[in-house]
């Protein structure tokens, strides 16, 4: 009900004017209030991933909080882990105003962000003094202006900054809202990336003496045989999980939207049936070798029991968090300790 009044007020501004105004209301409320919207009758299921232990498979995805300026108050929501960023080497603002749009019939988002955040150093000055006890990801990125040849330096150079703080590190090479980003999801640029990476891995490991997971997030816009090649290369370079996935540049299911021809991802219900298709596709060739969290048009318990079934083994909400609130996180957790949908590697 409180929340269903704040979403009134909220949908009457702009969508990332409202954006910043929730994000710091929800700061300045006090986290023994915020907890009071989860519900702590639910026995939830503790799993383990990765090498870690999360409390519950429902997670934030990266892109609410791409500074770390909010984990701390969006944690207290019950979720079992917290993805931050996209965080790049320098500060960048981003692409042109206005840049997300919302689509209220069809329960879904447009943003084409590119990227905007006050850069890996303020972030890690946040991340480094949290409270949080719980797992935290850290999402990272390329600078608009670095060449695509010279992405992998942009990478290593936020990994090397984040490994000391983060639970595991995600690998952002999806977004459609940098250009030739998408590039690296394939052949020889992806196999150089992971190997650089992997590399980079092992020698953090040594120096501070914590294996921290790496984790990569694809787009759900890959065809068939291409998602097959990313997951026998993703087994062969030990990558650590796959986020399946990003945003789509897809316009399925939008075409008469007021907002549908913006330029940008889109987000929210229209994806569900496309994001579930490459979490099972990815099911059937990884084989349980790779971990998958599912990401991407979970709006209901029900879109979370199904990307399940589909393969997922962890999953993370954003835009069925803006049209849902909070209870969207205790409807999962519901659902989910009390069904154990069993993996059926089809896309349900």
């Amino acid at each position: 009900m409180i929340y269903s009044l704040a979403k009134s007020v909220l949908f009457q501004m702009q969508p990332e004017a409202s954006h910043d105004l929730a994000l710091a209301t929800l700061k300045k409320t006090p986290n023994a209030l915020l907890r009071q919207c989860c519900d702590d009758t639910i026995e939830d299921r503790p799993c383990s991933l990765m090498g870690l232990d999360f409390p519950n498979p429902i997670g934030l995805a990266a892109g609410l909080d791409k500074n770390a300026d909010y984990f701390e108050s969006l944690a207290a929501l019950g979720f079992g882990f917290i993805e931050v960023g996209t965080v790049t080497p320098r500060p960048q603002p981003g692409n042109d105003k206005p840049r997300m749009f919302r689509l209220k019939n069809e329960l879904a988002l447009i943003n084409r962000m590119g990227f905007n955040n006050k850069g890996v150093d303020h972030l890690v000055e946040q991340i480094s003094q949290r409270s949080y006890r719980g797992i935290l990801g850290v999402n990272i990125g390329k600078n608009l202006t670095t060449p695509l040849e010279s992405a992998h330096e942009d990478y290593l150079y936020c990994m090397r900054r984040v490994y000391a703080h983060a639970d595991y590190i995600t690998v952002n090479i999806s977004s459609p809202n940098t250009p030739g980003l998408r590039d690296l999801q394939l052949g020889e640029s992806l196999e150089q990336l992971l190997q650089v990476l992997k590399e980079e891995q092992r020698e953090l490991s040594q120096q501070h003496g914590r294996y921290v997971p790496v984790a990569v997030k694809v787009a759900p816009d890959m065809a068939s045989e291409d998602v097959v090649m990313f997951a026998d290369t993703a087994k062969r370079f030990e990558i650590d999980a796959i986020i399946a996935g990003n945003t789509t540049a897809s316009r399925d299911g939008v075409e008469n939207s007021a907002h549908g021809s913006e330029a940008g991802g889109l987000s929210g219900a229209p994806l569900t049936t496309r994001a579930r298709r490459v979490i099972a596709q990815l099911a059937q060739r990884l084989h349980g070798e790779v971990p998958i969290i599912g990401c991407g048009g979970i709006l209901d318990s029900s879109d979370a029991v199904a990307h399940r079934q589909a393969g997922a083994d962890l999953l993370q909400v954003y835009t069925g968090l803006i049209y849902r609130g909070p209870q969207l996180i205790n409807d999962i957790r519901r659902t989910l300790s009390t069904t154990n949908p069993e993996k059926s590697g089809n896309d349900g």
